[in-house]
C-alpha cells in the first residue's frame, strides 16, 4: 500500500507546476494534501479513480486539507472538534482496519505569537486521535510544523526560539509519539542527517539543503511490523514542501 502526502502551498499554483501529472503517475492507494488554499468552487482538478474529501477554510486562498483514496472509505469526518476546524486543517478517513488523519498543523508564527492557540490545538490533536486509537490503528500524516530533534533540521542552534523548534512544540511531539505513535522515517533512519521536507523561499535554502523535516507519516503502535519503507522525494519540485511517502504491508 502506497500513501503519499504533500504540502502544496496552494493547488492551483502548483498545478501549473505538474501536479496533476505527479498525482497520477504516483499511483497512491491514498494521497493526501496540506495547505490547499481554495474553496469548493474553485477546484480543476481531475481526481480519476478517486474518492475525494476537501476541508476548507472559512478564510479564502488559506489553509485547507483533502485526502484521495482509491477505495472508498466507511466514513470522513473533517475536523477534530476545536475552534481551529473552521481553518479546514483535518479530514479523517476510517477504513475497516485503521484511520487515515490528513493534518496541516497550525504555525506558532513569529516570535511564537500563536504558541498558545498551538499548543492547545496539540493537546487536542493528540487526545483527538487516541480516541481512534481506541478503537482501531490511525495513520497521521501531512505537515505538523515542528522538526522534532536537532537531527531533523540545518542549523538547530539558530532556531532553538523559532516557530516550528520551541521546546514546547517538541516536547509536544514528544508527547503524542509517547501516546503510541510512530514516526516512521525515523524508526527506520534513526541516524540519517540532511534529509528534510521543507525549505524556506529565502536565502537559497533549497539549494543549499537549510532544511527542516516537518511532515510526517505516523503510524500506531500496532502497524509496526506494517512499515516497509518511509521516505521524502526531495527531488520533486513545486511547493517550498517535498511529498513524504509511506509504504506499509497493509
Amino acid at each position: 500500500m502506497k500513501l503519499v502526502s504533500w504540502n502544496v502551498n496552494g493547488l492551483r499554483a502548483i498545478q501549473k507546476k505538474g501536479f496533476d501529472e505527479y498525482l497520477k503517475q504516483s499511483n497512491a492507494d491514498i494521497f493526501c494534501l496540506q495547505e490547499t488554499k481554495l474553496q469548493e468552487d474553485q477546484i480543476s482538478l481531475v481526481t480519476e479513480g478517486y474518492h475525494t474529501y476537501w476541508s476548507f477554510a472559512e478564510k479564502k486562498g488559506y489553509s485547507g486539507t483533502a485526502l484521495f483514496s482509491k477505495q472508498e472509505p466507511v466514513s470522513v469526518q473533517r475536523g477534530i472538534g476545536h475552534p481551529l476546524d473552521n481553518e479546514g486543517r483535518t479530514v479523517t478517513a476510517e477504513f475497516e482496519q485503521f484511520y487515515v488523519v490528513c493534518c496541516y498543523t497550525p504555525n506558532s508564527q513569529e516570535a511564537l505569537a500563536r504558541l498558545d492557540t498551538r499548543m492547545d490545538w496539540d493537546e487536542a490533536f493528540r487526545s483527538y486521535v487516541c480516541s481512534l486509537a481506541s478503537m482501531k490503528p490511525v495513520i497521521i500524516c501531512g505537515d505538523l510544523n515542528v522538526a522534532h530533534q536537532s537531527i531533523d533540521l540545518r542549523h538547530p542552534k539558530a532556531n532553538e526560539r523559532n516557530a516550528g523548534y520551541s521546546i514546547e512544540e517538541r516536547n509536544q511531539f514528544t508527547s503524542l509519539l509517547d501516546a503510541g505513535f510512530i514516526d516512521t522515517f525515523r524508526y527506520l533512519y534513526p541516524n540519517r542527517e540532511g534529509i528534510y521536507s521543507w525549505w524556506s523561499y529565502r536565502f537559497k535554502a533549497r539549494e543549499n539543503n537549510a532544511g527542516w523535516r516537518i511532515d510526517y507519516w505516523l503510524v500506531s503502535e500496532e502497524l509496526r511490523q506494517s512499515i516497509l519503507d518511509s521516505t521524502i522525494d526531495t527531488e520533486t519540485q513545486g511547493s517550498d514542501h517535498a511529498p513524504v511517502i509511506l509504504y506499509l504491508n497493509a
